[in-house]
This record gives structure tokens, C-alpha cells and sequence, in this order.
């Protein structure tokens, strides 16, 4: 039995679920509109380049979680799920992670959005286990700040072995997906690397090193 690794934004899902959730936070009036979509728009930027701070990033999204309670959060994430994730969700892409689940492989989704956002997606995908950012939690409350290691390019790895640690696995025969060069640092520990949807950079390095490169849309 192997590891299956997904990655999600843009890999499982057609679209970032980190920014959609900015946008559906702005279409909703919850942020401001204009300035909130002018620095989602901008940090989304900095991702897909390479150049993101992820710090300063994860103190700007995790800023509406702390403004909110629970229960709104929840409801509003439950609107999120229908308007925004479901129609990101192509066959193609539960195709691929029911094979890895009738092999029997042990599903696995790793991803730098945070787990507030994200651990319904998982739930959707039936994936039982999920390495994201963390929120920090006090007294049921997001505080806005992060608790541990991002899960961010080499904070992957570092949370991906710490994973393994916890729940005897390890990376042996184990697969990886990805669309983005930001997941360079753990696509090249993987044995089995695939290529997702990949950006230009990805693209490139996948070609030079021999890895399946697949379409999912």
C-alpha cells in the first residue's frame, strides 16, 4: 500500500481554493470590496511567481476568520462549497483519486490553504487525511495567527515528514501530484512525481527530468 499525494489548488480542484475564498468573501460584502480584491489578487500574483512571503500572506487571509464566529464562518463556508468549490471539481479529478483508492493506496491531500477552508474539500473528495496550514484556535475562535510550520514548498516536506512520523508511513513507492513549482521541493522526493495542470515552470522542469505530465480539466 503507497502513499497517493495530492496536492489541491489547481491540481485537484480547477482554481485556487485560497483565492476563491477571498473572492467569495468580497462578492458576499464581508471584506471590502475593492482593497481586499486588489490585495488577493496581488498575493495570488506573488504565488504563481515564486515570490510569495508567506507569513505576510497568511496574516491577510487569516484576518476574517478571527473578525468572525464559528458558526457564521461554517455557514458561510457551506455557500462557499456549493458556489465556488463544487463547480471546480471535474470527473477527471475524482477519477484519478478513486484509482489510488481501489488499489488501496492511502490517501493523502497536502496543501498550503489553510485547514479551515480546505478540510471540507477533503471531506468532499472523501480523502481521510489532510496536511494544510493551521489556523490557530482559542476558546473556539480563530485568532489569525498560524500554529506550526506552513504547509508552503519546503514547509511541505517539513510537514509531510512529520506526518509520516506520526502515522508510520513513509514515502516509499509513494506518488505525488502537483500543478505548481512551488511543490519543487517535495515533487523531487517523491518516487513517483506527476506533473498536474502545470504551470510554465513545472511544465519545464517535468519535461527535463522525465515525469508524467497529466491534464485534469
Amino acid at each position: 500500500m503507497s502513499l497517493a499525494i495530492f496536492d489541491l489548488d489547481n491540481t485537484l480542484l480547477r482554481g485556487d481554493s485560497d483565492h476563491a475564498w477571498g473572492q467569495f468573501l468580497i462578492e458576499n460584502h464581508v471584506v471590502d470590496g475593492p482593497e481586499y480584491e486588489h490585495e488577493n489578487e496581488r498575493y495570488y500574483a506573488q504565488y504563481q511567481a515564486g515570490t510569495l512571503d508567506i507569513m505576510e500572506f497568511l496574516a491577510f487571509a487569516l484576518r476574517p476568520l478571527s473578525l468572525h464566529d464559528r458558526a457564521t464562518l461554517d455557514s458561510w463556508h457551506r455557500q462557499y462549497m456549493k458556489t465556488k468549490v463544487l463547480p471546480m471539481i471535474t470527473p477527471e479529478a475524482r477519477t484519478l483519486v478513486e484509482e489510488h483508492r481501489l488499489r488501496g493506496d492511502t490517501l493523502l491531500i497536502i496543501t498550503a490553504t489553510n485547514r479551515f477552508v480546505t478540510g471540507p474539500i477533503a471531506r468532499e473528495f472523501n480523502i481521510p487525511y489532510l496536511i494544510a496550514t493551521e489556523p490557530e484556535e482559542r476558546d473556539g475562535r480563530f485568532t489569525g495567527k498560524v500554529v506550526g510550520t506552513p504547509c508552503y514548498r519546503e514547509g511541505k516536506v517539513v510537514c509531510l515528514k512529520n506526518w509520516m512520523a506520526e502515522h508510520n508511513q513513509s514515502l516509499k513507492d509513494g506518488w505525488f501530484y502537483s500543478d505548481s513549482h512551488n511543490d519543487l521541493p517535495l515533487l523531487q522526493l517523491a518516487p513517483h512525481p506527476v506533473a498536474v495542470n502545470p504551470d510554465a515552470v513545472l511544465l519545464h522542469e517535468a519535461q527535463a527530468r522525465g515525469w508524467p505530465v497529466i491534464y485534469l480539466r
